[in-house]
């Protein structure tokens, strides 16, 4: 298996950019937006994990259909 590393580390790095977006954009909210999910049962939030590994994977899907 040959690894591009280059995309790798793009990809984190787009990964980091796009976490920051909400932090920065919305930085008075965030504070309440996480208490409230700090108080959700585990079951919520891994449905909310689920939903977005799935949504990512489908965009992956979608840009690598773009390139070929």
């Amino acid at each position: 298996m040959n690894i591009d590393w280059s995309l790798l580390i793009a990809a984190v790095g787009l990964a980091l950019v796009f976490e920051g977006i909400p932090y920065f954009l919305f930085a008075e909210r965030m504070p309440g937006l996480l208490a409230r999910m700090a108080v959700q049962p585990p079951k919520f939030l891994r449905f909310i994990g689920l939903v977005a590994i799935i949504l990512g994977l489908l965009v992956i899907s979608f840009g690598r259909s773009l390139s070929l």
